[in-house]
Parts: structure tokens; C-alpha cells; sequence
């Protein structure tokens, strides 16, 4: 407990519920299958009316056609342990964060009167909590009242579909069964499941009580089976319930969230100082806007890294079965982030404390982790879309979130393994989905809102997390750490014209502690991030990394799907809520309110770090399979990455080879054909950087701006022979 969480040898698979503790019983199993078979219409949706409901509702129904799908031609190379596969699979739903899982064969009479059986055994069943409706004075109440159900249907929907997903890539046929489109009687799977107990006036869970959304995936694919729970598993909220039994997550934690107010995080965000500008130095007149021709990832979809590298661009983060899912049903959520604008309403929010809060509680009500607030700064607009059109700056305010990635599974992981690109896609469905129905109610509310997503923004996320006060830049370099999850999240900006309350810039020592600590530099399998000191890049202080040996490897990792060994590595990359390390949260406490410590704390911090091996691979957090997805069809990967931290490793900055591609070597922002890279220049291009001191003397003096901050030019051509490089996310 003072070092290690409670929960680090819990098996991730098991949940953050203590069901494995609970008593069962096997004479329900031949009640459930005896009870009389319903029909379509005995279980109808009854979801709530109004707005919002019609909007949560639509983002389900968005699922909807993805229950079903074309199943590969091909089985996987699983094994023949069924509570290995199963392990997978309820380790992939609890990473989507299912609040419970259960297995169970699928009785004939499960199946409904009147459809189609698919003939399927097994059925996995999948509850999740009702959220926590907004406190009473705050404006979000008033727009959800009555619609807790409706949102935690949308989400089973969307886990369920999920898993289906990521089943049918191994090759093996399932279906995902949702509220308003169920071919299966829900609530007797989840009885025959161990998650729910029937009683004379509905379902009840142990913890849950009443208040859960219950899906279900039928499937071919043979799994272990959990028995239905006794009756007198109702009293489990014991003592050791509230301690955190089994190393579950415990009552005292789940009470202190809940009683957090609706616009707080569950992190004490507002504890952070809070400074006018951010703690980097920023020069907002000289800051280039940058085309999204000119991001690495881009470049690679047009073959600007050489051909390898556009070839894998389309699939290195979605070469796993389950990223492979993320991926289908991220396409499903582009098209929807735009639409018709509602006659406004806007007198009827003119306060911009109460709106704020109300956009906060919203968010948080809909699953977002941190939320900020800023205006949307010049430079923070792409000056071109991919296609060379030019963007035209068109909301003032910018609600930015952040999604944890996952702190257990990351535990599980090197970083650079074969879940490393699927943490980052749950990021960017869980973020587009949220973004998607809050930016789709406030159109509806009659104010212009756009999400912008990792699949399809106008805005550069960095500079808006950092105005929003939701973190500092890192030495991991464009990057944003956070106080209480580190660099462990995926942002999205839902960008509107709703007035709002701004936040301001943090500052909790981080410019400090990266100074002094390497291990992220220290960790990256290909030395991408430095060991030198910050530098201006077009504008920013910054530790700059070489984005081009990032982006390559990252690409083309032949062990694993993407990397984000940096965010495994750092040592902010903690848990820290009540169940956390007690040194842990001293820590955390400290770093956070006892700034004028940090050159005594930092050495001891960094030091323990490694000495308490944070950043090993835990076992106990590994819950899928090195699976690589080649030519659609789901084979064992040839090699895994399983780096273990290198302690010893020391690097001379001065013998650290880095590239930099300034504005001025952007490709032109229309410009469709294959532009390589110079990568000799670029690592020239370094002798041209300023430090922040010379850049803050320039400015005293009222030197100009450099030259190498003024972006490449538009060609002005339009080929009919170009055209714009084919994004992943594209629905074909």
C-alpha cells in the first residue's frame, strides 16, 4: 500500500468489481433456462424522449449496423485454454470500460420468439453503470434529467459492438446485441451471466443496484463460463467491499467520486496554481499556422518517408483484430461530426461561469476524464486542410478533453507492443463519441459547435491543451503532461460559439522535474526525444523531439502496433486517486503544492522511480494476445518488443543526432505529390535554432522574426492528375 497500489497483482481481466468473491448458485441455471421464451415485443426500447436522449440515441443507433459484419476467412491462432481466450475477451470489454463482465451458454429459449437464431453458444454479457446525473444547480441537469439509461445504452452498444468487432477479425462469427436491436433476451444472459439477480421487481446487481445497461455478443467462439450468483450475493457492500476487496477498486474510492461536484473531475484539478501563460515560453505573433500536409503522419501517407512507410501508414495502428475494430467504428462517427445549426437559443445562456459549468458536468456526465477551456489562438487553426483548401478560423472557444489511455493495461505493456496502438484508438472513439453528441445537442441548442477528432480536426490540439490548464509541455516534446495522469491520455476539442469561461495555464513544476529527469529520453527505442536542453521551434520553447525518427518507427514498428513507450516510462505516469500508492499521492500532493521543493524532491523522486521499477512490465496487467492482422486474416505476430527499463543508459546530448523541420521546410500546403524529406537539412537546420533566452533578447530589441518561422507557400497549381493522399479513416 505505500509503494505498490492494492490493485497491482489483481488480474486486469477480473474488473474493478470483487465478483469473484461472490457466493453462486447452479439451480438458477435451469430456472433461467425454463422460464418462458419472450418475444420482440416484451422487450421494447423504452428509452427516454427529449434532446439529448434523442441525441445519445443517435449516436447508438450509429452502432447499430455494426453488431453484425463480415467475419475473416480465417481463424486465429488462439489456444485451446478457454480461460486464456476468455481473458482476452473480458480483458478487451473491461478496457472499454465495462463495469462487469460475465460468460454464459445461450439457453434456446434465450433467443427471442420470431428471429433469426444464428446459432451461436456463447454469450458474453456486458453491464454498464448509469452516470451520475449532474447536481441539481448546475445548467447540465435540466439537459440530461432522465437520460442515465439512454447514455449507458449508447455505451454497452458501443463496447458490444466492439468486441463483436474484434471477434469476428479472429475469424470467428459473433453479434453484438443492444437495446432497440437485440435478437436475444438481455436480462436473462445477464442472470445466467453471474452479473445481475432476478428479483420480484427486475434485475438487481450487487453493486450496482438497479442503476445499469445491459448488451450482449452472441458468438461461435467457445469460452469459460462464470455460474449465475446466489441471491445472497445482494449484501456483498461489506467492509472489505469498501477497503477494496481482492484488490478491486474499493467503495471509498467510488463514494469519493461520486461525491465530487459535476463539474470537477475526480482528479483535484482545482488544487493546480493557475498562471496567466503558459510556463513555455510562447511567442503568439511569430507562431506560423501549419498546414496538415505538413504532419509527419500525413508526409507518410504521401510517401514523403519512402514506401514502406506509406504502406504502412494505413494500417500500423490498426494491424491488431481489436485496433482493427476501433478503426470501423471510428469511420462511423466522421461523417456525423458536422450538421444544420438549430435557430439559436442563445439568450437563453448569456452567463458564462454557469455555461462553463454546464459544458464541464456535460462532459464529465458522458465519460471524459479532464476538461479545460480556452479561446482558440490564431496559430492553433490549421492554415490548409489535407486536400490544400485553406481553413478559416470559425469558433472563439475550444472545450478540450482529455481520455486516460488505461492505467492497468499500460502496466501490462512495454509500450511499444502489440496493444500500444489500440490504447491510442479507444482514446480517439471514446473522444470523438463525446465530442460527437455534445457538439450534435448544442446544434440542436442553436450553437455552432464542431468536434475535431483525431480522424478529422481543424485545430492543433497541443497549444489548446495547454491554454485550457490541462497540463505543461514535456520533455517528451509535443507533448502535454498532466498532473494526475501524466502523459497517459488521448485530447479532443469540441470547438463552439457558445460564451464561455476560460481557464487558465498550470503550473506544477514540470519545467523542473523534466529538466532534471531523462527517463522518457532515456527509454525511447529510437532516440527521438532529447537529452539537450529547450530550444524555439516556430515559436514554442520546447524540448524538441525528432518527429521524423518518431514517426518512422512508430509507423513501421515491426514488434508491436505504434509506441508509446515515453508515456509507459515517465514517472508521472501514476495512479493517484485514494486507492493509489500512499508515496505515490505524497508525491503527487507535493509536486503539486510544494513548488519551492522541487530541486530537494526531484533527484529522490526520479531515483525511487527507477528504483521501485516503474515502468516494468506487470504480468498480471497482460490480458491479450500478440496478434498481427496480415492480408485480413488475424496470425500470430513473429516478434513481440518486451523491453524492460535501461537504467544504465547515459547519452552525451552533444552525440545526439536530431532533425528539425522548421516552417520554412514545410511542404507546400496544396502540394499532392511525394515531397521526400530532407533529412541532412533538417538536422542542419538546427545551427539556425534560438535559445528562449536569445529569442526573449530579440524580442527586447524588437528583432525580427526568424526567417526559418515563415511557412512554405501554396503552389497554387491544381493538377488533375493529384489528388489528396487516401486517410484511414475515409469510409470506402
Amino acid at each position: 500500500m505505500f509503494f505498490y497500489a492494492q490493485s497491482k497483482d489483481r488480474p486486469f481481466h477480473w474488473g474493478t468489481f470483487p465478483l469473484e468473491s461472490l457466493a453462486r448458485d447452479d439451480s438458477i441455471t435451469a430456472a433461467e433456462s425454463a422460464r418462458p421464451q419472450l418475444g420482440a415485443d416484451d422487450v421494447q426500447d423504452v428509452a427516454a424522449s427529449g434532446s439529448f436522449a434523442d441525441v445519445a440515441r443517435h449516436y447508438r443507433d450509429i452502432y447499430a449496423p455494426l453488431a453484425e459484419g463480415i467475419t475473416a476467412p480465417e481463424r486465429a491462432p488462439v489456444p485451446d485454454d478457454l480461460d486464456r481466450r476468455t481473458m482476452d475477451i473480458k480483458g478487451c470489454a473491461y478496457f472499454m470500460d465495462a463495469d462487469q463482465v460475465g460468460i454464459a451458454d445461450i439457453p434456446p429459449n434465450a433467443w427471442l420468439i420470431g428471429t433469426d437464431n444464428p446459432r451461436h453458444d456463447h454469450g458474453i454479457t456486458i453491464l454498464v453503470e448509469h452516470p451520475k446525473i449532474p447536481d441539481t444547480e448546475n445548467l447540465a441537469h435540466e439537459w440530461v434529467q432522465g437520460t442515465a439509461a439512454t447514455v449507458a445504452d449508447m455505451r454497452a452498444a458501443e463496447i458490444a459492438t466492439l468486441v463483436a468487432g474484434h471477434i469476428r477479425a479472429m475469424g470467428f462469427d459473433a453479434r453484438a446485441h443492444i437495446a432497440g436491436d437485440s435478437k436475444i433476451d438481455l436480462e436473462r444472459m445477464a442472470v445466467l451471466s453471474g452479473i445481475a439477480i432476478r428479483t420480484a421487481d427486475g434485475l438487481d446487481n450487487p453493486y450496482l443496484g438497479k442503476n445499469f445497461s445491459i448488451a450482449v455478443i452472441s458468438t461461435e467462439y467457445a469460452l469459460s463460463h462464470e455460474r449465475p450468483l446466489d441471491a445472497a450475493s445482494l449484501n456483498a457492500k461489506g467492509v472489505r467491499y469498501w477497503w477494496g476487496q481482492n484488490g478491486a477498486r474499493s467503495g471509498r474510492e467510488r463514494n469519493r467520486r461520486r461525491k465530487r461536484p459535476s463539474h470537477f473531475s475526480r482528479y483535484p484539478m482545482e488544487t493546480v496554481k493557475r498562471i496567466d501563460r503558459p510556463t513555455t515560453l510562447i511567442l503568439d505573433d511569430e507562431i506560423p499556422r501549419v498546414p496538415k500536409r505538413a504532419a509527419f503522419f500525413q508526409r507518410a501517407l504521401h510517401g514523403d518517408l519512402g514506401e514502406k512507410t506509406q504502406r504502412e501508414r494505413q494500417r500500423f495502428a490498426f494491424k491488431t483484430p481489436l485496433s482493427a475494430s476501433l478503426l470501423t467504428l471510428i469511420k462511423e462517427l466522421v461523417p456525423h461530426q458536422t450538421g444544420t445549426v438549430a435557430d439559436p437559443e442563445r439568450d437563453k445562456y448569456l452567463d458564462l461561469v454557469e455555461n462553463s459549468k454546464a459544458i464541464k458536468a456535460l462532459a464529465y456526465y458522458l465519460g471524459a476524464d479532464l476538461v479545460g477551456i480556452c479561446e482558440v489562438p490564431r496559430y492553433a487553426w490549421y492554415s490548409h486542410k489535407e486536400d490544400g483548401s485553406e481553413i478559416t478560423p470559425y469558433h472563439k472557444y475550444a472545450v478540450v478533453m482529455l481520455i486516460d489511455q488505461g492505467f492497468d493495461t499500460m502496466e501490462g505493456a512495454s509500450g511499444d507492443d502489440w496493444i500500444s496502438g489500440a490504447q491510442s484508438m479507444r482514446g480517439y472513439l471514446r473522444s470523438a463519441e463525446i465530442a460527437g453528441i455534445m457538439a450534435e445537442f448544442l446544434r440542436g441548442k442553436g450553437m455552432s459547435s464542431r468536434p475535431q477528432t483525431n480522424a478529422d480536426s481543424d485545430v492543433l490540439q497541443l497549444p489548446l491543451v495547454l491554454w485550457a490548464g490541462l497540463g505543461e509541455l514535456s520533455r517528451i516534446g509535443e507533448l502535454v503532461l498532466n498532473p494526475f495522469v501524466g502523459p497517459r491520455f488521448k485530447s479532443v476539442v469540441m470547438t463552439t460559439d457558445m460564451p464561455l469561461e476560460v481557464d487558465r495555464p498550470i503550473d506544477f513544476g514540470l519545467q523542473y522535474f523534466c529538466q532534471n529527469c531523462l527517463k522518457c529520453a532515456r527509454e525511447c527505442p529510437c532516440d527521438a526525444i532529447p537529452f539537450g536542453d529547450k530550444v524555439m521551434f516556430n515559436g514554442y520553447e520546447i524540448w524538441k523531439p525528432d518527429v521524423e525518427r518518431c514517426a518512422r518507427y512508430r509507423i513501421t514498428n515491426p514488434k508491436g502496433s505504434a509506441c508509446g513507450r515515453c508515456m509507459k516510462t515517465c514517472p508521472i505516469n501514476k495512479v493517484v486517486d485514494s486507492d493509489g500508492p500512499l508515496f505515490t499521492r505524497a508525491a503527487s500532493w507535493m509536486g503539486v503544492n510544494a513548488l519551492a521543493l522541487k530541486p530537494l524532491m526531484v533527484p529522490i523522486a526520479t531515483w525511487m522511480d527507477d528504483w521501485l521499477g516503474n515502468g516494468k512490465r506487470n504480468p498480471a496487467k497482460k490480458w491479450w494476445f500478440d496478434h498481427e492482422v496480415i492480408d485480413g486474416v488475424t496470425v500470430d505476430a513473429k516478434a513481440t518488443n518486451e523491453r524492460e527499463l535501461d537504467i544504465s543508459r547515459r547519452v552525451d546530448p552533444a552525440d545526439q543526432k536530431m532533425a528539425y523541420y522548421h516552417a520554412n521546410q514545410m511542404p507546400p500546403p496544396d502540394e499532392q505529390a511525394t515531397m521526400t524529406v530532407n533529412r541532412k537539412a533538417a538536422m542542419a537546420a538546427g545551427a539556425v535554432m534560438e535559445t528562449p533566452d536569445e529569442a526573449r533578447a530579440r524580442i527586447a530589441r524588437g528583432g525580427e522574426r526568424p526567417a526559418h518561422y515563415i511557412p512554405t507557400e501554396p503552389t497554387g497549381v491544381k493538377s488533375e492528375t493529384q489528388q489528396a493522399a487516401a486517410s484511414p479513416y475515409a469510409k470506402k
